[in-house]
């Protein structure tokens, strides 16, 4: 193949077909008309010799040369992307730019609305779309650039993404700050005599691994209240003789409306990462909102930063 003729279009046009497995989605992720992605779709099948997809009830299956070319063809756009975005300048301050962020409302509430705040102050021309996060479908949304940054406990990561920890977290027992049941210290059995909210992300469940903390002694807790989200759970303790356990980020700012204390038993906390894709790695507008996010992170509450990818 002669490739001072190819058309490096027709390219974009296959790693999104690859992609996307259908040709009004990918003509949708273009911004091309059917018509015209179809166009393009003959002439890659003229230039390759192959059909590259045959209809199927879901839409196209590629063929075996066309999934061969699928991950070398992805890296080989990654690479040049990366070329290209390294030479240009970018300047926060001037530029318009968006950056689409997936995280729990807890991440949300705990980090990312002041994060946008404080980025806006730097970069006017910034947009930032939060969305809820997605763990079984998150590789998939960073791969078609639909995410670009996602904040997340690193379970929820796949090997396949480039990751760096922001910060370790805590639990704190919250009541209303008029409770009567902080008028005497709080034990493990006045713990479990009051009536608890708890957070069930997925929704319905009364039990986290708190429960299985207190069963091994014997104990048990009484969950009045199960929610699907932590701002829930904090309006519901505001107004109520409702309790809780909570991470401690999602506390701050509260403290007139909350009290906040050590639970009575060891609770585990958990880990923060930050999860990106090879797709974006080099791109200096998204480099910057990761070194950004990590001293943000580490300003706001000690954020430990030394391990994973580098940024």
């Amino acid at each position: 193949m002669d490739i001072k003729r190819l058309d490096f279009n027709l390219l974009v046009t296959l790693d999104a077909l690859l992609a996307e497995r259908s040709v009004s989605r990918a003509a949708q992720r273009l911004n091309l008309s059917q018509p015209a992605l179809s166009a393009q779709l003959a002439r890659l099948r003229e230039m390759l010799g192959d059909p590259l997809f045959v209809p199927s009830h879901r839409g196209m299956t590629p063929t075996p040369l066309a999934l061969g070319l699928q991950a070398p063809l992805a890296a080989a756009l990654a690479r040049l992307r990366d070329v290209v975005t390294a030479a240009r300048a970018f300047d926060p301050a001037r530029d318009d730019f968006t950056v689409h962020v997936a995280a729990s409302d807890y991440v949300q509430v705990a980090l990312l609305l002041d994060f946008t705040l404080a980025l806006r102050r730097e970069a006017p021309g910034l947009r930032i779309a939060l969305r809820a996060a997605d763990a079984a479908r998150l590789e998939a949304q960073m791969e078609k650039g639909e995410i670009d940054l996602a904040v997340l406990t690193p379970d929820g990561i796949a090997e396949a993404l480039r990751s760096r920890r922001l910060f370790e977290e805590r639990y704190v027992f919250i009541a209303r700050s008029k409770h009567p049941a902080l008028r005497r210290p709080l034990d493990v059995k006045r713990f479990c005599e009051l009536e608890h909210v708890m957070v069930s992300p997925r929704g319905g469940s009364f039990t986290t691994p708190v429960d299985d903390l207190l069963d091994a002694q014997g104990l048990r807790r009484r969950v009045a209240v199960s929610t699907s989200t932590f701002h829930a759970a904090l309006d519901l303790v505001e107004r109520s003789d409702l309790v809780a356990l909570v991470p401690a980020r999602m506390v701050a700012g509260r403290a007139v409306r909350l009290r906040m204390l050590a639970p009575p038993l060891p609770v585990p906390g958990f880990a923060i990462h930050m999860a990106w894709h090879n797709r974006n790695h080099g791109d200096t507008a998204q480099r910057w909102v990761r070194e950004r996010l990590v001293a943000f992170a580490r300003e706001a509450g000690g954020g430990n930063d030394d391990d994973g990818h580098p940024s």
